[in-house]
């Protein structure tokens, strides 16, 4: 063999081996645009989606803000002013995809930062690097770095655009000049559509040069809706120039006074300075990261993990009492609402994580009660009824073509179930008492009066739709009927801990209501299911999350019929999930690897490896997707399993693919447990 032949394969090799994937960071090299799907840095409060392209961001999420426009008639997320986008001249050129090369994105997760390097022309390589800054909720911040090739002048603008929903656009400019520094403040502030809301964002820019010696801050006003603060300088061959932009955006749906507290807020993080800034944006991951999932032997596995506890952790926070949507801070996919996603999909992965950030979850739902329990009266129920998809004040916000709206009841046993699991993990009988109880004792209420009493054994549950939403106005629902069974055996054990003598009504129902079966024993989906594809898991849910069956053989039985009616399209990401979840319990670690990997491979979207809801589909980041397969991984693979006197470890299987399982920082005392 020729020594150039020799080159050529070894050349071939290298190129076409298998680099071990970096845990923690995930990098694109091969940018198109026209196939770029953004990844989000959140702080759970403010959401920022990537662009590809540079100085801009696709969007600014801020949590809880809600307006009714555009599509549905109901409540909506809304845009956020973009706080971070750049316009930047070299030589009064502009910099632009066209102009640059050599362009690199990477999300660091570990530290929830998202970097952006490339050249322009011969003159310059530039970094710059944006965090939702996790210990500020409403700040942000992009730290920029020009290292010159040849001397350069360069002129960067930060620019405050309204997004085209809002209205009444007001923009200011300030300048605090004080002894030891000079503060210049861009701000902006709309109404929202209905002008429910009053927006407001304020940014500033952080030099790194002494007091007097720092660039001459312009201000320019375009328009209403856009206005603009830059500076210029001149930076010598081989010199490198450091400055950042910090800013804020809080609507009144935050605070009573959302214009006066944007500015303060940006005052009080530029002050802090970019060194403490990071630093405390640092120290809350590395405290967020203690509790994690650690997986040898599968490098790819690893980091996609990662990826989905890192969009799980970035989409909430403790002390909020906000709850995610499908897509958390993603954008605007599902206008922004709540559904079961959260209660019975992202919480208890959260829950076992985190308890403390699940509680401001579970707070979401209570602080809506009285909502739920008006919507229940409108139906002609007891208790409290909640609405399928909620966003700020917790009556119903699906858009009424939706029959989900009207009738997919199960929703209401959901957030009693997460409640009962909130207690179970923490063992808080305080909060059980006083948030807890009223929960449910409201949910186990409602299903009292929602069944129809025809008989012994026939406690009907007439008229929904099911977690098999293909399946829509049937009758005793498999996981609708099973689930009101739980929240009203739950209902009764927390009255029992309280020392309140419960409603025996409660245990009357639950014993009565029917989960049919075909004549072989198989779990019937619902009273007229005669085998049609599926849209998810509705009867499996039954082994997990409700411990209805606990029998192997039966639960063997139901995944071996329902697993094969799923269609490989247009069904979401956590059914697969939940197939793995029980394989890994019933000691098939190879099926269940299959269905983990079948969950959210074929979802994946460029250049990030971002999940959609469905296979093929394109509107990352599916949060629901995410809670499910790391459900898979704490209760299935890892064995978790959350009892009424808290989290213990039962037998489970790992894949070949794997050599071991860890899960560290696990419920209130932070406890780790593996699996080899």
């Amino acid at each position: 063999m020729s020594r150039r032949l020799l080159v050529l394969l070894f050349a071939f090799c290298v190129s076409h081996s298998s680099f071990p994937q970096d845990p923690w960071k995930i990098t694109a090299t091969d940018i198109n645009p026209s196939n770029y799907y953004g990844v989000t840095v959140a702080n759970g409060m403010i959401g920022i989606v990537s662009s590809p392209e540079p100085f801009k961001v696709k969007d600014v999420v801020l949590a809880g803000a809600y307006d009714v426009y555009g599509r549905g008639r109901v409540s909506n997320f809304l845009r956020s002013f973009n706080l971070l986008n750049m316009q930047v001249d070299i030589d009064g050129q502009r910099i632009e995809t066209k102009n640059i090369s050599n362009m690199r994105q990477e999300l660091d997760m570990r530290h929830a930062s998202f970097t952006t390097l490339f050249d322009y022309a011969d003159k310059a390589s530039i970094t710059y690097t944006y965090y939702s800054l996790r210990q500020l909720p409403f700040t942000v911040l992009m730290d920029i770095t020009v290292t010159a090739k040849k001397t350069i002048n360069i002129t960067a603008a930060s620019v405050m655009e309204a997004p085209d929903a809002l209205r009444d656009v007001q923009n200011y400019y300030d300048e605090i000049d004080r002894p030891h520094v000079v503060i210049s403040l861009l701000t902006s502030t709309a109404k929202s559509p209905t002008g429910k809301l009053l927006m407001c964002a304020s940014n500033s820019f952080l030099f790194s040069e002494p007091r007097g010696q720092e660039p001459r801050v312009i201000h320019e006003m375009w328009d209403n809706n856009m206005h603009l603060m830059k500076f210029s300088r001149t930076i010598s061959a081989g010199e490198t120039y450091h400055f950042a932009i910090v800013g804020s955006s809080i609507t009144s749906a935050h605070h009573d006074d959302p214009l006066n507290e944007a500015e303060r807020l940006t005052i009080f993080a530029k002050l802090e300075g970019r060194d403490r800034l990071v630093a405390f944006h640092n120290k809350a991951w590395d405290e967020l990261w203690k509790s994690d999932i650690v997986i040898e032997g599968d490098d790819q596995t690893q980091q996609d993990v990662h990826s989905m506890l890192y969009h799980l952790y970035s989409f909430v926070r403790e002390g909020t009492a906000l709850s995610p949507s499908p897509m958390g801070l993603s954008g605007l996919g599902y206008n922004g609402h709540v559904f079961w996603d959260t209660d019975l999909w992202m919480f208890p992965a959260i829950l076992v994580l985190h308890p403390e950030i699940a509680k401001s979850l579970i707070e979401y739902r209570y602080e809506r009660l009285e909502a739920a329990r008006r919507n229940a009266f409108s139906h002609g129920y007891k208790g409290a009824m909640f609405p399928w998809e909620s966003a700020a004040s917790g009556v119903e916000e699906t858009p009424v073509w939706a029959l989900s709206g009207p009738f997919e009841h199960h929703i209401t046993a959901c957030v009693g179930l997460a409640a009962w699991n909130y207690y179970c993990v923490t063992q808080d009988k305080i909060w059980l008492r006083e948030k807890g109880w009223p929960i449910l004792s409201a949910t186990a209420d409602f299903w009292a009066s929602r069944v129809e009493r025809n008989g012994p054994g026939k406690y009907d549950i007439k008229n929904v739709v099911a977690a098999d939403e293909w399946a829509e106005n049937i009758d005793n629902n498999a996981f609708t009927n099973a689930a009101a069974k739980t929240v009203l055996q739950d209902a009764t054990s927390a009255a029992k801990i309280l020392g309140i003598v419960p409603d025996p009504d409660w245990m009357q129902v639950a014993n009565n209501i029917p989960i049919l079966q075909f004549p072989d024993g198989v779990t019937k989906e619902h009273a007229s299911y005669n085998g049609e594809g599926i849209k998810q898991a509705d009867v499996n849910l039954l082994a997990y999350p409700l411990k209805t069956f606990t029998d192997p053989e039966q639960v063997k039985k139901d995944l071996h019929y329902y697993e094969v009616r799923v269609p490989n399209q247009g069904t979401p990401a956590m059914t697969q999930a939940i197939f793995a979840l029980l394989y890994a319990r019933l000691g098939d670690g190879e099926k269940a690897y299959h269905f983990f990997k079948d969950a959210y491979t074929p979802n994946l979207d460029p250049p990030f490896r971002v999940i959609a809801e469905t296979k093929g589909g394109t509107n990352p980041y599916f949060a629901t997707g995410a809670g499910g397969i790391v459900q898979s991984l704490l209760m299935g693979f890892g064995g978790l399993d959350i009892t009424p006197t808290g989290i213990v470890q039962i037998k489970s299987t790992l894949p070949s693919a794997w050599k071991k399982l860890t899960i560290t920082g696990v419920g209130p005392g932070k406890k780790s447990y593996v699996v080899k």
